[in-house]
């Protein structure tokens, strides 16, 4: 058996990022799929940056990842000029490359990886099975998947289609509704075509939401700074 850890949406939250990397040195994950959006929304966007590069194996982009690639690029957005003086070039151009999608086959079962936005739509909780089972295909592959993984709506979960699975990371570091971290974790015979057993896990870790806010106070320049306070500090959107 062995397990794979999928996390997404950080949006430059290093007291979060920090609480799930205590985790992760207990569950001791075979890999780690980053399912995009690093950046915008939060203080610390390049040291999520950096984290992502060190800690997780395999990377897919978000649409806050290419939003802010787009402002560096052709200066359009400039609300998104902050995030990006703090990345720099280099970084910018990780970013730019990663891929839109990936794949992962477990159990048997093959798993379609993807932000959402923006090569897909935002899959909600709350959607019809019409609207989940269009997740179950993609643009630049044939395969009719057993279930995908997505990230985007910041809200975790795990729902059974006709076609299979539809999952969600939730958010690391701007949750909606629950302010914790939220991550999940698959387990299972990594890379076997033979049907077995697979079990998944959403996590759901405390973390130090004031410290999170507080340290957006020191970034005066932050785009609706006091509306990302609010968010991780009550899960609630005030925009």
């Amino acid at each position: 058996m062995g397990k794979i850890l999928f996390l997404a949406d950080i949006h430059g939250n290093m007291p979060a990022l920090r609480a799930l990397e205590k985790e992760i040195e207990k569950l001791l994950p075979d890999e780690i799929w980053f399912l995009g959006d690093a950046v915008g929304k939060g203080p610390e966007n390049d040291q999520a940056v950096d984290w992502i590069r060190s800690h997780c194996h395999h990377f897919i982009k978000g649409n806050w990842d290419g939003y802010v690639c787009n402002t560096y690029r052709t200066g359009e957005v400039p609300e998104n000029f902050f995030y990006c003086e703090q990345l720099g070039e280099e970084r910018i151009s990780w970013l730019e490359n990663l891929p839109l999608e990936g794949e992962v086959l477990i159990g048997g079962l093959w798993f379609r990886l993807v932000h959402g936005r923006p090569t897909d739509r935002l899959y909600q909780a709350y959607d019809d099975f019409e609207i989940m089972e269009l997740g179950f295909s993609s643009k630049i592959s044939d395969r009719l998947y057993h279930g995908y993984i997505c990230a985007d709506s910041h809200m975790p979960y795990f729902r059974t289609c006709k076609l299979g699975y539809a999952v969600n990371t939730g958010s690391v570091g701007n949750s909606i509704g629950f302010p914790r971290v939220h991550a999940v974790l698959l387990e299972g015979e990594i890379g076997s075509e033979k049907l077995s057993a697979i079990r998944c896990e959403i996590l759901s870790i405390p973390y130090d939401n004031q410290s999170a806010a507080d340290i957006a106070e020191k970034y005066p320049l932050l785009p609706n700074m006091q509306a990302y306070r609010t968010e991780v500090l009550t899960g609630v959107y005030s925009r």
